[in-house]
């Protein structure tokens, strides 16, 4: 006799967005009172970034004249796919390890999906607030940042596809990785991420150095710091913003899907 496998409670259409919306406000208000915390994790790394390559070199006239505004794109989508990847992974390991936390929310009166739905969009909001912050803070540093209105459509989405990516690589990273490994894991991710993504280079430059341009072409992140870059500074060599917008596309398609299915592996396990 064959088992029949029980089926998916179902939820009122109303009660799953209350549930939603009930769960994404508690995020949001646990960050909002932690604000101070928040900014410590997500601001100061970019930041000293900016505030050594963008003021201290130019100072000391040890960079180029107009770097910093190669620079700032650049530094840009750093904070914007980062930002959402610590937002998603470390407390899904958290979650799936220790604390136990993601319990209460895969019981809470909506789908799966939606439990995954919310945490990949309050990554994209928290990575949206870091990376706004960074405009003040890049106008407070430098004196004035590259902006031209003209481009704002691609800036805006340079920054969603960006926080769309990080919150992938969170996914992704924090479903398929145990608590004891994580460690081990950002060590060997976040490095090359960080400085194969093109925050402080334009991809085009790198023809130079052919297996190092190949090595970069394979990190999304290089297509958001490009895509900002068409964005804010066309004149500087650049990947044609339409190729960064497809290439990012596939790139969110991919690590959501995969991430997703791992999401579900482990919420039933």
């Amino acid at each position: 006799m064959s088992a029949v496998a029980a089926p998916a409670p179902a939820f009122e259409q109303g009660t799953k967005w209350r549930a939603f919306r009930a769960v994404l406000y508690r995020d949001l208000y646990v960050t909002s009172r932690e604000f101070h915390v928040f900014l410590a994790q997500v601001i100061l790394q970019p930041l000293f970034m900016l505030f050594v390559f963008g003021k201290v070199l130019a100072t000391l006239s040890l960079t180029t004249p107009g770097y910093t505004d190669l620079l700032f794109p650049g530094l840009l989508a750093l904070t914007a796919v980062l930002t959402a990847l610590q937002a998603l992974a470390f407390p899904l390991v958290a979650e799936f390890g220790w604390t136990k936390e993601i319990e209460d929310r895969l019981l809470a009166p909506m789908p799966t999906s939606f439990v995954v739905a919310e945490k990949v969009l309050f990554a994209v909001v928290r990575s949206l607030i870091a990376t706004l912050i960074m405009i003040p803070i890049g106008i407070l540093i430098l004196g004035s940042i590259p902006w031209r209105w003209a481009g704002f459509p691609l800036f805006v989405a340079g920054l969603l596809l960006g926080a769309l990516v990080g919150a992938g690589f969170g996914l992704l990273m924090g479903t398929l990785v145990r608590p004891e490994r994580i460690t081990l894991l950002f060590a060997l991710v976040f490095t090359p991420l960080l400085f194969t993504g093109c925050s402080q280079y334009p991809w085009p430059e790198l023809a130079q150095i052919r297996w190092f341009q190949i090595v970069t072409a394979c990190n999304p992140m290089t297509y958001v710091s490009e895509l900002l870059r068409g964005a804010m500074v066309p004149q500087v060599p650049h990947i044609r913003p339409w190729i960064c917008i497809v290439v990012l596309i596939f790139a969110v398609t991919a690590l959501l899907t995969v991430g997703l299915k791992g999401f579900y592996r482990r919420a039933i396990d």
